[in-house]
């Protein structure tokens, strides 16, 4: 057995000591707040610009002075975080406690990450800014011009309406044709075989067909055949059946997907019970599916809102065919600009909704294990 020597307990705090360097983060520090200084220049030459511009449009001068001297507020605090973040180094460094200067570099080190975030942030929205201003403002002219926006407003909002009708009839018929689809596509045996490749050949060819054409075939198609009823149909009613046939193959899919996810016991369970195949499907299987599924339908019902405007190409006067008639009326894209927000406005909340979903499910899950 060795016995331990003076030396050797030397060594070996030395050793400790070297392995217990506090690391400061001071040279990321310092490189953060020169890009926290940078963007703080880039904004207040953006700003200024944009001050000038705006002030030869005829604007008060006083409402101008004080936006531009609001834009730069934020800036300045993330100068503040940065240079927070060295002054942190620098007590991490100075720190003869070698668990209280790693704190203080962890801290310093969260800081100036943060401060770099909010920096390359700033950034993006300043170039953003820097483009709808450069060459005389052009691309506000041409794409944000209020005066149009005003005057069509209404006129668009009405078109709109067109829209979310489409969107309404299509929806409920998509979601009845795209259960029976899957439902056709999951019936068993041999019995079942002809019906499930029928299915599978509707799924497999609107999937792969554009939406646009499949609306392009109908819309300009069934008109042109002759065939009663189908061909005096309006726009909207061609626009309806060609969406539903397009993301009823879609939809059915993710109802398949539902469908599959019942454990096969809950069938089986059912069937013991004397229950036909399709009473099982309609009070035990369906039922479960359909709770599992509602994040990717709504998903799907995203989809559908903003491909109602494709309608535009067999001549439904619907909100982008409106636009586009502002725009050549008047050489300019802001009337578009107006449709764009009209259907993001209607698109956001319905994304925020399926994160909610999704996130329901996420902590039911976590409960359950």
């Amino acid at each position: 057995m060795s016995i331990p020597t003076a030396e050797s307990g030397s060594e070996r705090a030395s050793q400790w000591r070297a392995r217990s360097k506090v690391r400061t983060y001071g040279r990321r520090a310092w490189v953060v707040l020169g890009v926290a200084v940078a963007m703080f220049l880039a904004i207040a030459c953006t700003s200024l610009h944009i001050a000038a511009y705006v002030l030869r449009q005829g604007w008060p001068n006083v409402p101008v002075q004080i936006m531009s001297a609001l834009a730069c507020v934020p800036p300045l605090w993330v100068i503040g975080l940065a240079w927070r973040a060295v002054r942190l180094s620098a007590r991490a460094a100075s720190s003869d406690d070698v668990h209280a200067g790693r704190e203080l570099g962890s801290i310093s080190s969260d800081a100036s990450w943060n401060a770099l975030s909010y920096s390359v942030a700033l950034l993006i929205i300043c170039a953003f800014a820097w483009f709808l201003v450069v060459n005389d403002a052009a691309v506000s002219r041409t794409f944000f011009d209020l005066d149009l926006i005003w005057k069509s407003a209404w006129t668009i909002l009405k078109a709109f309406g067109t829209n979310i009708s489409i969107f309404f009839f299509s929806a409920i018929l998509i979601l009845v044709w795209a259960l029976v689809v899957a439902i056709a596509r999951t019936l068993p045996g041999k019995a079942g075989r002809p019906i499930r490749t029928l299915a599978i050949v509707y799924g497999d060819l609107f999937r792969g067909l554009p939406a646009i054409i499949t609306i392009y075939l109908i819309g300009f198609g069934l008109p042109l055949t002759g065939l009663p009823i189908l061909k005096d149909l309006s726009s909207n009613a061609y626009a309806i059946i060609a969406l539903t046939l397009t993301y009823g193959a879609y939809t059915s899919e993710v109802y398949r997907a539902g469908i599959e996810s019942v454990h096969p016991s809950q069938i089986a369970a059912a069937r013991s019970l004397g229950l036909s195949y399709f009473r099982t499907m309609r009070y035990v299987v369906v039922p479960q599916a359909v709770r599992g599924i509602i994040p990717p339908l709504m998903n799907n019902c995203i989809s559908l809102q903003k491909d109602t405007a494709l309608v535009a190409i067999i001549g439904t006067i619907d909100a982008f065919n409106q636009s586009k008639i502002v725009a050549s009326n008047n050489f300019n894209l802001s009337a578009v600009t107006t449709v764009a927000l009209l259907f993001i406005l209607i698109t956001i909340p319905q994304a925020r909704f399926v994160d909610r979903l999704i996130e329901r499910d996420r902590r039911k899950m976590r409960s359950g294990s």
